[in-house]
């Protein structure tokens, strides 16, 4: 990676940091008629959150929800440096003593984002990459800040 571009990514990341509305205010996890979210709605909010967290840190998103023509599915494609990022968001709306978010993403989570991952990198014409399943982290309680944790290498495809 040559200077300017080091000086691009970092000056972006920066940016990011600190003008992103999503990763600088308190957030309800109850809407206005007193109705708490749907897990739908902490799902899609935390998949958001992630994207500008990715951001933020380093990453650049390409996309987001790709479903895989034979099944499959990820919330979140990125870049890291060289490395495609596959990435599982799971959003929580209270923290755990005893399990982390992480621990949703079981065997049968991992092969459906397996799944898509190879989809994905079938679409792309050079079939030399590295890249790695990541799991972003969303803890959001009412009135808090989000809560991120960006698990780099989460998973890979033997365990």
């Amino acid at each position: 990676m040559s200077a300017v571009t080091k000086f691009i990514s970092s000056v972006r990341s920066l940016l990011y940091r600190r003008f992103s509305w999503l990763l600088q205010q308190k957030f309800s996890v109850v809407k206005r008629d007193g109705e708490r979210l749907s897990s739908k709605e902490v799902g899609d909010l935390g998949e958001r959150i992630a994207c500008h967290y990715v951001n933020a840190n380093g990453g650049k998103v390409i996309y987001r929800n790709y479903r895989g023509p034979k099944g499959g599915e990820l919330d979140i494609v990125a870049r890291d440096g060289k490395l495609l990022c596959f990435i599982e968001v799971k959003a929580r709306t209270s923290k755990s003593e005893h399990s982390r978010p992480m621990d949703a993403v079981d065997f049968k989570k991992r092969q459906y984002i397996i799944r898509g991952a190879h989809a994905w990198l079938g679409l792309l014409k050079d079939e030399d990459h590295l890249w790695r399943y990541d799991v972003v982290e969303v803890i959001l309680q009412e009135g808090e800040f989000p809560e991120l944790v960006w698990v780099k290498q989460a998973f890979v495809e033997n365990a």
